[in-house]
């Protein structure tokens, strides 16, 4: 093992983490020149569209270094704050990272959160700089940044270039140096341990599951069991990522590879899990902690004929990205469908879109809720996932929402704009320190329910972009909210309601009332759309119905000039548009739906 490395990059998003790893998988001839492309570890269509990593990744490279041969496994992370369990996972399974800063951008609020997390797996930490070559970089005060961050030497951080390839060849030889051969804790032939970090689904082959090997080593059609929920296996295949899944005769203790199981059944594999040879007991190896879903949201298919297959869908899917959970739900509306968590609001975009596209269903996605404890008058104590579900004023005696622990890093002449937001988004502000650069960091507490509402898309906005945020969740307080219904003809479509502050109640209803009115398609007949909290109508808007001329024929006008005759078959169309509208069904496209999930 003293020639292995196994190593991961952790960094804020948009800090070239994708665009060094593709870098050293061309210095070290891992994939040809010829066959490089962008983001070439990102394997998903989504990952590439976005220009974003959803899917940790690993690859192993070979590397010579002082007259040795060394093998290099990398995991590639995601950035974003939603995918950081991803990141928590892949920081398991190895003994080093590096730290990549953006020479443009300096220390960001979520380079702080991660390196927190690199530090509290005992991980070495290797720093680096990139983007060194834009005409935009700051090498000499973003390497004070990181040194103080650090409190280490300048001299220590390294610097490179993600798309020339410059100082990359000595970041593969610092990796070398820093980061300590993997340790095995049991040496007998058949002490067998392996971590399982990760795992996908394949309808030929099975689960798949993405191993860090502890102890010993192991080939195929040798017997093994997943040591937390007893299931027993023969490997049908071994092998190593390079990049691609490559079969081998074994892997072996210190390396990263993955095992093709064969099992078909799903809730087998589950990340955490020790693998061991059947039939030995070695202890199970340290596993994750469950990750505490964000946001909530129902989802059900737009036709009941496709329930089993959701349910199949998510099954599956969460077997390649198990920091969403489900369960199943049914409402008088919409039928049967699975209450969902998400680690935010691109988790949970995501994730539909994924479904959409990789499953082929067509979704009706409620509108996104966190949790809320409600103590009703009756003393009875409920917990409220779902907003549809939210009691009425009258039985309410007491809400209780979580709050958020927030880092914001902006430069100083965005403090008065960024003040003001905060007031609106009803956030307390704590300390409030400089960060070098012109830049300060500031503590704020916000209600997550807040931070759902557009918080990181208006941060954005007030701030030109310059600001970044790192959160997690904190404490519970009261809260004072009300539920906001969406009635369609009458009807309350329960995938439109949401909780709200009850201070904001007639904006976010005229809001979520215009909002619908521009993307609701015209009906046969006219649609009055409603905006219902506080026990009152707060907004009303009506779509006008489709005019359909009775009084032509052709090209020729009905009756000629008969009058009677027109005013019969006007009064004709007027009952039948009185009568669609009394007994008629409006029919709500997913498109709709989706349109009204997402900010404006």
């Amino acid at each position: 093992m003293k020639n292995i490395r196994n190593f991961s990059i952790i960094a804020h998003i948009d800090h070239g983490k994708s665009t060094l790893a593709d870098r050293m998988l061309e210095v070290t001839g891992t994939i040809e020149k010829r066959k490089m492309k962008d983001q070439v570890l990102d394997n998903m269509e989504l990952e590439r569209e976005r220009g974003i990593t959803i899917k940790m990744q690993p690859v192993r490279m070979e590397w010579r270094s002082g007259g040795q041969d060394y093998i290099l496994n990398l995991i590639d992370t995601p950035g974003h704050i939603d995918f950081s369990y991803e990141v928590s996972r892949a920081l398991h399974a190895v003994e080093g990272s590096i730290l990549l800063v953006d020479a443009t951008q300096g220390v960001q609020a979520q380079t702080l959160s991660v390196l927190a997390m690199a530090r509290e797996y005992g991980l070495v930490i290797i720093p680096v700089i990139s983007k060194i070559d834009s005409p935009l970089a700051r090498v000499d005060e973003v390497k004070e940044e990181i040194a103080e961050l650090l409190n280490i030497n300048e001299s220590e951080i390294l610097a490179v270039s993600g798309r020339t390839g410059e100082g990359v060849p000595d970041l593969l030889n610092a990796v070398i140096a820093r980061v300590p051969e993997p340790k095995s804790t049991y040496q007998a032939p058949n002490d067998f341990r392996a971590l399982v970090f990760d795992f996908k689904y394949s309808d030929h082959k099975g689960v798949i599951v993405y191993v860090r090997v502890l102890d010993g080593e192991i080939a195929r059609n040798i017997p093994l069991a997943f040591r937390v929920s007893g299931e027993r296996f023969v490997p049908i295949e071994v092998g190593i990522f390079a990049p691609h899944e490559e079969a081998r005769d074994k892997i072996k203790a210190g390396e990263i590879g993955y095992i093709v199981t064969g099992i078909k059944k799903p809730g087998v594999a589950s990340v955490g899990d020790t693998i061991i040879r059947d039939k030995n007991l070695l202890p199970a190896f340290p596993g994750y902690s469950t990750p505490r879903p964000v946001v909530w949201a129902s989802i059900y298919p737009e036709s009941q004929d496709d329930f089993n297959d959701l349910r199949t869908a998510l099954s599956r899917l969460r077997l390649s990205d198990s920091a969403f959970s489900y369960e199943e739900e049914s409402s008088g509306a919409l039928g049967r469908g699975f209450r969902s968590g998400f680690l935010g609001m691109l988790h949970l975009e995501i994730i539909t879109e994924r479904l959409r596209r990789e499953f082929g269903l067509e979704l009706v996605v409620t509108t996104p809720s966190i949790t809320y404890n409600v103590v009703l008058k009756n003393g009875k104590k409920v917990i409220v996932y779902s907003p549809h579900l939210f009691p009425g004023d009258s039985e309410i005696a007491e809400v209780v929402e979580p709050w958020v622990d927030i880092v914001v890093i902006t430069p100083n002449k965005y403090l008065g704009a960024l003040m003001q937001l905060l007031f609106e988004h009803e956030a307390e502000i704590g300390e409030t320190k400089n960060f070098g650069d012109a830049r300060s960091e500031m503590m704020v507490k916000m209600p997550l329910r807040e931070m759902m509402r557009n918080f990181f898309d208006d941060l954005k906005s007030v701030t030109s972009g310059y600001a970044s945020i790192s959160y997690e969740i904190s404490d519970e307080r009261k809260a004072d909210v009300t539920r906001m219904d969406i009635l369609v003809a009458n009807e309350v479509v329960p995938a439109f309601t949401r909780v709200i502050a009850r201070r904001r109640a007639e904006g976010e209803a005229e809001g979520a009332v215009e909002k619908l009115h521009e993307v609701m398609p015209r009906q046969q007949f006219e649609t009055k759309i409603q905006a219902v909290a506080l026990g009152r109508i707060m907004s009303s808007k009506t779509i006008k119905a489709f005019r359909k001329d009775v009084l032509m024929h052709g090209s020729k006008v009905v009756g000629g000039g008969d009058v009677s005759r027109k005013k019969k078959l006007l009064e004709k169309q007027k009952r039948g548009k009185e009568k669609m509208r009394e007994t008629g069904k409006v029919n709500i496209p997913h498109e709709v739906f989706l349109k009204m999930m997402k900010s404006d």
